[in-house]
This record gives structure tokens, sequence and C-alpha cells, in this order.
């Protein structure tokens, strides 16, 4: 395994730090005076009254034995006239830069406080990270929660463990590098957010810093955003131990992080593969990572460092800059996949990389066919919400996926289509009712819908092999006349022997659908039935009869009398020769 590098020669001294006052504001009725820290490249402002420059000075008097006389004295009248204010701006300034000069090497702890140390410059945050772990240290770790730790703290505990010092220069036992050491040691969830632009009043580039995570020993769960990757070591480190992984907005490639000194190489190959040809480098497997989240990123590609995690469950590569998908046949324990909006525009062959995918996220891509998902047997849900998918007959892709539960697509073309959400639901055939669209529940009136849609189908389907005269002879021989429920009341329609009836579709709620078909189209004038009719057991009752092509149907309750039209509490449908509805 290649070792974590440096990030550069150690400093040969730390530069000499400066404070500037670089104006002064009116607050209310009080002057505050603008302060200027700098620190090599690092530079960041503090605001302070004078009041605050007199308690600084009366701790340094009682701790350091300063000059008295050292700070400018107070004025009670005129205190806030420009005269007065800018001859203090002056004096102020003098008095800061004679105590960083007083104190060269550790600066006392009030004075750090005061110009901001803690939050900006390295020795004062480790100090401050250093004393903040030996006070809840054990209670953190005992509490098992995710520390959350900034890219500026991890760059300063970088930089002060390579300057070779001792552990604790200041004397201050709580202070000591080795409480962040041993907390690092054996801290299992890890946190680490950088900030988009300067880090507060400062000029510091946070999500720029490098830093060192080989400090830690035992991670089970990492999350890093706002960081560059590029800057980032040590990581592999954990590669023993890592279950769990998140880093986002901070990649631009999958090498970034599964694989950083892959640039050291130019051929590699992961651990416990067959080598072919020549092999400059044998990198160890992310062996305990299953779950990998590298979400808003700028990943275009889904390169081959995708080799080195072989036990993924779970993948987020949503928010990216995808194009297609590759690679994924090394991922044989992938059941879930986000690669949500991106820009991949074809799911061709997708079958031979996902094999046993259960979970697959495709919204916000440029998808017009869904032909890739057709051998996805063991999908349970799909999203596939805004993309460009315009035809019906795409969903007949997924609408013989065996598992299949879960299936979104809303904001796509075809979900303004009239009846969209029956029109999709009826491609599942017998399988609507198991089928949740949109992450809304199918309704009793969308399945009763869903039946009379696929009698339909079924109409065209037998039409269609009795008006082809080849097959004609055949479906006769094999299919037999099938009862269809009339209601007593209704006149004996006797079809002609070569008809070929379908047995009525008996849906979930109990409903009957009943196909009749005319065998001529052009028979005598009230030949028999071409249509179907649907309704709740006996309380509606049908007949019908065709002329010229025209479907008629009367309705009304058994025993009644039937008029033109449906029966109010009816439902009926007709299909007229064209298979059309009328």
């Amino acid at each position: 395994m290649a070792t974590a590098r440096t990030f550069g020669p150690e400093r040969e001294a730390e530069p000499a730090k400066e404070a500037r006052v670089l104006g002064s504001e009116l607050v209310d009725t009080y002057t505050v005076y603008i302060i200027q820290v700098t620190d090599g490249s690092h530079e960041w402002t503090v605001k302070h009254r004078y009041s605050d420059f007199h308690d600084l000075h009366e701790k340094l008097v009682a701790e350091r034995k300063i000059d008295k006389n050292l700070l400018p004295p107070k004025k009670i009248i005129g205190k806030n006239s420009r005269s007065l204010v800018e001859k203090r701006e002056k004096d102020l300034e003098v008095y800061l830069q004679k105590l960083l000069a007083a104190f060269p090497g550790v600066t006392p702890r009030v004075l750090a406080h005061f110009l901001h140390f803690h939050f900006y410059e390295i020795n004062g945050i480790t100090a401050a990270l250093a004393e903040e772990l030996f006070e809840k240290g054990e209670q953190l770790l005992g509490a098992g929660e995710v520390f959350a730790i900034g890219p500026l703290q991890l760059y300063a505990v970088t930089e002060q463990l390579q300057q070779g010092k001792p552990t604790c220069a200041s004397g201050d036992a709580k202070t000591d590098l080795g409480h962040i050491l041993d907390f690092t040691c054996r801290l299992k969830y890890l946190k680490v957010s950088g900030t988009e632009g300067p880090f507060g009043t400062s000029n510091i580039q946070e999500q720029l810093l490098p830093f060192d995570l080989s400090i830690f020993k035992s991670l089970h769960q990492v999350e890093i955003s706002h960081c560059d990757a590029k800057h980032i070591r040590g990581l592999v480190a954990s590669k023993p131990t890592l279950a769990t992984l998140s880093v986002r907005f901070s990649a631009t490639s999958m090498k970034e992080v599964l694989v950083p000194e892959a640039s050291e190489f130019d051929e590699w190959e992961p651990e416990g593969t067959a080598l072919e040809g020549p092999v400059t480098a044998v990198i160890p497997t992310w062996q305990a990572l299953t779950t990998l989240d590298l979400s808003h990123n700028s990943i275009s590609e889904i390169d081959e460092s995708v080799k080195l995690i072989p036990k993924i469950e779970f993948l987020d590569l949503s928010h990216n800059g995808l194009l297609v998908v590759d690679n994924l046949q090394h991922l044989y324990n992938l059941v879930h996949l986000d690669l949500s909006y991106n820009k991949l525009s074809s799911l061709e062959g997708l079958h031979t990389k996902l094999g046993n995918i259960k979970t697959l996220n495709l919204a916000g891509n440029l998808l017009e066919s869904l032909s890739g998902l057709h051998k996805l047997y063991s999908l349970v849900n799909l999203d596939l919400r805004d993309n460009r998918i315009e035809q019906m007959e795409e969903v007949r892709s997924i609408g013989s996926l065996p598992c299949l539960e879960h299936v979104s697509l809303l904001n796509n073309p075809l979900s303004i289509i009239p009846d969209y959400r029956t029109k999709v639901l009826a491609q599942f055939g017998e399988r609507a009712s198991e089928v949740c669209l949109d992450d809304t529940v199918t309704t009793e009136k969308e399945l009763d819908t869903v039946e009379v849609l696929k009698a339909i189908q079924k109409a065209k389907e037998v039409k269609s092999k009795l008006s082809n005269p080849e097959k004609r002879g055949g479906e006769d021989s094999r299919l037999s006349a099938a009862p269809c429920i009339r209601p007593s009341s209704s006149p004996p329609t006797v079809a002609p022997a070569s008809a070929s009836l379908p047995q009525p579709i008996l849906s979930n709620q109990g409903n009957r659908v009943c196909i009749l078909l005319l065998v001529e189209p052009h028979s005598p004038a009230w030949a028999s039935w071409l249509g179907w009719g649907w309704g709740r057991g006996a309380s509606t009752s049908f007949q019908g009869q065709t002329q010229g092509g025209l479907c008629l149907l009367q309705a009304g309750p058994r025993g009644g009398t039937r008029g033109r039209g449906a029966w109010p509490d009816a439902s009926c449908c007709l299909l007229g020769e064209d298979s059309r509805l009328l």
C-alpha cells in the first residue's frame, strides 16, 4: 500500500505574526477598532472596543508582568472624537506589535484568544482542539456519535505534526497534541465539512487546504464535503475498517477518492486479481466498504477504480456529469444504484452491468427510450422522473419485469397524456394492482379502467387473428366459444361457430369484462356483438348489436325497462368495429 505523501518540506521557521489596526467604526455609542492579523499567507480581521484592550492589558500585567504603561490611557471626554480615535488607532497598533514581539515563541493564551488564534492560527487551533478533546473526548467516543471537524483544523494538526515540535509547547497539559492523537485513533464516525469561499473573516480558502487522515485508525464511516479530493491524504489507511464513505462537492473523478496513488503508477491492478501483462503496482481493495456516496461532484465517467470496491451494495453517483454507464459489472453485490441528474441518454445493454440491482434511480437524465431495462428481472424500485420519455410503448420495456413494485414517471412528456396513469398501469397486465405509480397507490377505479384497457387490447389481438385467413383455421380448431355473462332479459344472440370468444376477465374488484366479436366485419345488419360491457354483479344488464360498424348498447337494471344509453348507476364502454372507444 502506498504511504501518504507529505505536503512539502517542513517549515524552516514560523513566519512572524503581525497585527495592524486598519480603522474603526462607531457602533451605538462606542468605537470598535478593526484589527488585521497576518500569519504567513493567512490574514483575518478581529474587531474590539477599547474596553476589550483594557481587559487584555490587565490580565497580561497580572500573568506576564508587562509594563502597566504600555497601553494608551483612557479618555472620558471626547472619546469618540475623530482626532482621538485616529491617534488611538496608531497607539493600539503599536501596543499589539510590542506584545507580539515580546512573545515570539508561544503566544500567551489570553492574547491568542484576543487575536482569534484559536480560529485561524495553527498552534491556536490545535491547542483549542486538544483542550476540547481532553474535556469531552471520552464522552464523545462513548456516545458513538459522528464527530464533526473542519478542514482547517485537520490542516493545522497535519502541519503541527510535521513541525516536529514538542506536543505541549505551551506547558499546559490540556493542550497537549497527544489528546488529539489518542482520540483520532479510536474514533469511528467522522465528518469533515469545508466552507465555500473564505473561512470566517479570513482569506483562507478552507476547501483547498491539504490534510492527512492517516491519524484515524478505526473509522467505520466518513463524510467529506466541500474539500478538494486531490489534497486529501491518508484516507486509504482506513480501508480495513471503513464501511460507509461519502465524498460530496469535492471530487472530479472516482480515482481521486478510491485510488489516489494511481497517479504514481503506469499500470495497476486490484489485489487478488489474476495479473495479465505488465503491472507496476497491486492496490489493496476497500475490503469493508459497502456504501459509497459520490453525489454532487464533477465526475464524468465511472472509471476502473470501481474494481477496488467489490463489496459495494449502495452506490450514489447522482448529480454528476456521467454520459454512459460503464464498469459496474465488477460490482457483483450492487443492489441500490442512484444515477439521477446526470447526462445519460442511452441504457442499451444495462442488464449486462447490473445483474442483481433492486433499486435504480435514473431521474433527471436525457432518456427517451427504456429498452435497456427489459432484462433487469430483480428490479423492485425504479425512478424515471424528469426525463424525455414520450411514447407509452416505452413503458412496455418495464411492464414485464416480475418484481417491479414502485415506478415514477412524473415530469416526462408522456405524463400529460390523457388517462396517463391507467395507460401506464395497463402495461403491467395482471400485476397492475401490485405497482405503485408516482408514489400513489393504485385505486379500485383505476384497476377497473385497467381491466377495460386490457379487454380492448385483447379484442384487438383476437380481431387481428380472425382477419388473417392463414391463422383462422388453426385458431378455430383450438379455441372454443366461451360463455358471456348475459342478463336473462336480453334476447339471445348466437355467434357463428367460428367465433373466438375469450373467457370473461375477472378483476380484483369482482367485475366481469366480457368481449364479443363480430366474426364477419361485413355481415348483415344487427349481427352479433362487436364490443364489450363492464358491470358489477347483477346490478346492471347489457345487450348490444352492431349495424354498419357501429356498436349499439342498451343498459339498465335487471327486470327494468331498457333505454338507449347508459343507466345512471351502470359503468359501460363501447368498442367500434375499428377497435376504438365510442
